[in-house]
């Protein structure tokens, strides 16, 4: 992780992505315009991504739109932590795997993880979530964490979803949920009521944020998709350090 007396610029430099990763430059650039427009200019953060893998996702895997979205949030990593890798989380009815993705080895690294799991399940969120948790406080790491969390479809089990984001309000945890699929379905009416869930009634802050994708995600430009991933980063960033979660 970065330490605290690097913390004035990006955590990985444009020239190291240059060396390391060229084709992520792009996304790498659009992700500082995103940055620096929420107030998040030298900002650090551990990035997680969770990946849904229910029966559902099968036509977001093979069609790429996951590799991309995997590509875009290591673009945006890169920024916000030195290691230039993103915990993987893969879960359907269980935690399907753990893996990362980094600069160094980013080109169809989403289809080599999944590529050995067998039966695509259900889609239980809370399994993901314990997993991202556990590992952000084994880490060690005194960051908070920016949890890009993607998924089809509501989960099956909504009250450990909605049980998990409650309690883990008063850890340095962000759940950014992103919905693949029908931006005005009925599957997506769980996040939406989860987004909206009363602080502090139901949790101390709201550490919780939701849009849809779309039906074909990969066709969201960079700068609208950076733009919404921190949409809700730097308002929890702010009530967290006000509840003592995160220093000031």
């Amino acid at each position: 992780m970065a330490q605290a007396d690097a913390r004035t610029g990006p955590a990985i430099s444009l020239e190291k992505m240059g060396r390391t990763a060229p084709g992520l430059v792009n996304l790498y650039k659009s992700a500082a315009v995103s940055l620096e427009k929420s107030g998040l200019g030298g900002q650090r953060a551990a990035v997680y991504l969770v990946l849904d893998r229910s029966g559902s996702m099968r036509p977001y895997y093979r069609d790429g739109s996951v590799q991309a979205l995997a590509e875009r949030v290591l673009g945006l990593s890169a920024h916000l932590d030195d290691d230039g890798t993103v915990p993987v989380v893969v879960f359907s009815t269980d935690v399907d795997a753990q893996a990362e993705i980094s600069l160094d080895r980013h080109e169809g690294r989403i289809a080599e993880i999944v590529a050995p799991l067998g039966h695509m399940g259900r889609t239980n969120y809370h399994v993901a979530m314990d997993a991202v948790i556990d590992h952000h406080l084994d880490s060690g790491s005194t960051d908070p964490a920016l949890v890009v969390f993607q998924t089809d479809g509501g989960p099956s089990n909504r009250l450990a979803a909605e049980r998990y984001v409650c309690k883990s309000a008063s850890l340095p945890v962000f759940w950014q949920f992103i919905g693949f699929g029908d931006p005005r379905g009925h599957h997506f009416d769980f996040l939406r009521r989860l987004d909206e869930l009363a602080v502090p009634e139901r949790r101390v802050v709201d550490n919780a944020g939701f849009f849809p994708a779309g039906r074909a995600p990969r066709r969201m430009s960079d700068a609208t998709l950076y733009d919404r991933l921190l949409g809700g980063f730097p308002r929890w960033l702010a009530s967290a350090a006000d509840r003592g979660i995160l220093p000031r």
